[in-house]
């Protein structure tokens, strides 16, 4: 399965789509990749004697966009059902879960609070999150805004009554802001994949290898722990 994988690397570089949106999974200190992502990154490519070479994204929705377009040949997204019917997944390799941010005057106390009419929600465009609201929201209005960190600065500055994030990523980017409360309970649990850009490449089963012994190696314990 590892003479599979090799054929991933172009001229011995492995282009990593690596989502910097995602707090949880990926984090930048001093313009060095830190997080699990990138730790599953680095390990593929050393077994497989390549150079990882990452390739930024800021949001999901972008990566996805990218997919088939020769831009990347491995990367990192929330399974779903809709990318699933262009890109390939493996199982996943941790789930995170997903919550909102509040005002801190506001009336919500829990996420089951949230979907009320004339309540108005903001979401990351393209995230796994969005998806779920997209199918789920019942009386609250949705609107969307460019990547994580894009809709959690709009959220700051006034717009809508509710942010949805990842639960760590609302954490770090509202860190000491008290105008500002992270909901407790779960909006949705998501389960993070490798991916490859083609849903049909059959190396898919040779990366879901690697992914199962990573996980069950203790690796990714070990690099979400290492975590800032």
């Amino acid at each position: 399965m590892q003479t599979e994988l090799k054929t991933l690397a172009r001229e011995g570089d492995l282009r990593v789509a690596i989502n910097t949106g995602n707090r949880a999974l990926v984090q930048e200190n001093d313009g060095a990749l830190e997080g699990v992502s990138p730790a599953l990154a680095r390990r593929l490519a050393d077994e497989i004697g390549a150079s990882m070479r990452p390739v930024i994204y800021s949001g999901a929705g972008k990566v996805f966009a990218d997919a088939g377009k020769d831009i990347w040949d491995v990367g990192f997204l929330a399974i779903d059902a809709m990318r699933a019917e262009k890109i390939a997944f493996t199982r996943a390799y941790v789930t995170i879960e997903a919550t909102y941010a509040v005002r801190a005057g506001s009336r919500f106390h829990d996420v089951g609070d949230v979907d009320t009419p004339g309540v108005e929600v903001l979401t990351s465009t393209g995230s796994a999150y969005d998806m779920h609201l997209t199918s789920t929201l019942q009386h609250a209005n949705l609107e969307r805004s460019g990547t994580p960190p894009e809709s959690f600065e709009d959220f700051r500055t006034g717009r809508c009554d509710a942010v949805a994030g990842v639960r760590a990523s609302l954490a770090r980017f509202f860190d000491g802001d008290d105008s500002v409360r992270i909901l407790p309970g779960i909006l949705t649990k998501v389960e993070q994949a490798m991916v490859l850009p083609n849903r049909n490449d059959p190396r898919i089963a040779a990366l879901d290898e690697f992914v199962r012994r990573s996980v069950e190696d203790g690796f990714v314990a070990e690099a979400l722990l290492r975590a800032p």
